[in-house]
């Protein structure tokens, strides 16, 4: 009798056991999360602020959280991919448009697993895309340079040239200084310190007085040296104001924690669908950062009634005027 009682309270326990995991596949609950990087969370504003929205995430939905770094290859997604579901995690992020391809390939592979990645063009089923409308936040960092620059020259460090910020950032500068010239550089990596600072060097002796390093890990080192050399810069990403606060007249701030927060809540909610999802200042996923204090009230009241009215009707200045 002892036998037979056992063995139904075993059969009992796999039911049960085997519910549970028909709910954790089958549910769109979001379990524990986890985040892929291709350096280092600690290092790059990006990767960091990245790392913030993991943490966020951690405390507002009490799950476990996870992160993998250095990860680059196909080989190194799955691999990473499959640790990361063996911790029970079904919603994964990719810190990087890079990681679009990456997911889509795999996605089928893994009907468990929610991915989402940034500011690509990839999609499936259970692939997202996050993306930042980033022109606007390079227009009104454009404003801002074409009004404080005295030498009337500027110049962008840009990572790659498809960057829709720096197209904005150009289109700024013009609107608010015809007469400003705008040097650009690309240095076809996010994390070049080396290549940055010498294309930095090159503008600041050419007499560029504003800079707008528009890259990751190199923004800071660029912030650094202009606060050195007694000129203005733009910080990137996050609000880099405590850097140098006078030297950053403003910063171009995508809220990237938020917009993990805000994922994982459709996630939890069932709401969370394949495709490629936009944001802008109207979500508050952007904003500018603190102003300088050398920046003049009368200009900073202005830049901020022009961003309210570009989040109410969607036209930048430019596009207001021509209207």
């Amino acid at each position: 009798m002892l036998k037979r009682l056992s063995i139904v309270v075993l059969a009992t326990f796999i039911l049960i056991f085997i519910a549970g995991c028909s709910n954790y596949f089958n549910s769109g609950n979001l379990q524990n999360a986890g985040m892929l990087v291709e350096t280092t969370v600690h290092d790059q504003p990006w990767d960091k602020k990245g790392y913030e929205g993991l943490l966020q995430i951690e405390e507002t939905f009490n799950v476990d959280v996870f992160y993998k770094e250095g990860v680059k290859t196909q080989e190194d997604v799955r691999k990473a991919v499959d640790e990361l579901v063996s911790d029970g995690v079904n919603l994964i992020f990719g810190h990087s448009s890079a990681y679009g391809q990456f997911f889509e390939d795999i996605s089928q592979t893994y009907p468990e697993v929610h991915f989402v990645y940034f500011n690509g063009g990839q999609f499936g089923e259970d692939v997202t895309s996050l993306n930042f409308n980033a022109h606007a936040m390079g227009f009104f960092a454009g404003m801002m340079a074409g009004e404080m620059t005295e030498t009337d020259h500027v110049s962008v460090i840009g990572a790659f040239e498809w960057q829709p910020e720096i197209e904005g950032f150009f289109e700024g500068v013009t609107y608010q200084n015809s007469e400003a010239e705008v040097d650009f550089n690309y240095v076809n990596d996010w994390n070049s310190n080396k290549l940055a600072m010498e294309m930095y060097e090159t503008m600041r002796d050419d007499g560029a007085d504003v800079i707008y390093p528009a890259g990751n890990a190199y923004s800071h080192a660029v912030i650094e040296q202009a606060n050195e050399d007694g000129i203005y810069a733009i910080g990137y990403v996050a609000d880099q104001s405590e850097i140098a606060e006078e030297t950053v007249l403003t910063s171009t701030v995508q809220h990237v924690s938020e917009l993990y927060t805000l994922a994982a809540k459709e996630f939890n909610e069932g709401d969370l669908r394949g495709g490629v999802m936009t944001y802008d200042f109207q979500d508050d996923m952007i904003s500018l950062g603190k102003f300088s204090p050398d920046v003049p009230e009368e200009f900073k009241n202005m830049i901020q009634e022009e961003i309210e009215v570009y989040k109410e009707s969607g036209l930048l200045p430019h596009e207001a005027d021509y209207e």
